[in-house]
């Protein structure tokens, strides 16, 4: 049964950083797209970094030159390491997987964790 858990959420003032884990169970990152994808209060879900199987990354425009997704192949395990964190930064994050297209903005995933929070506040 596939798991995602992810952890590393919490409260934090702008400009600050947060680094965000997910462990995956029966998924691999080295044979999935994995990705990171976040709701706000009163929005959509909006795609924010993916990585494919073979380690290469896409980014949302909004998330660029702030924020790093990483795995651990060995540990099967997600990483999203978020830098100057901004106010619109703020919403549930997701670990996500797909054997599909994989892609940052995409949000086909088959598979998602039930969410880590993140609040930036000023």
């Amino acid at each position: 049964q596939v798991q995602l858990v992810e952890s590393g959420g919490g409260s934090v003032q702008a400009g600050g950083s947060l680094r965000l884990s997910c462990a995956a169970s029966a998924v691999t990152p080295s044979t999935y797209c994995m990705g990171w994808y976040r709701q706000a209060p009163g929005k959509g879900r909006e795609g924010v970094a993916a990585i494919n199987r073979y380690g290469t990354t896409s980014y949302v425009d909004s998330v660029k030159g702030r924020f790093t997704v990483s795995k651990d192949s060995a540990e099967n395990t997600l990483y999203l390491q978020m830098n100057s964190l901004k106010l619109e930064d703020t919403a549930m994050y997701y670990c996500a997987a797909t054997d599909g297209f994989c892609s940052a903005s995409s949000l086909n995933y088959k598979y998602w964790g039930q969410g880590t929070q993140v609040t930036v506040s000023s």
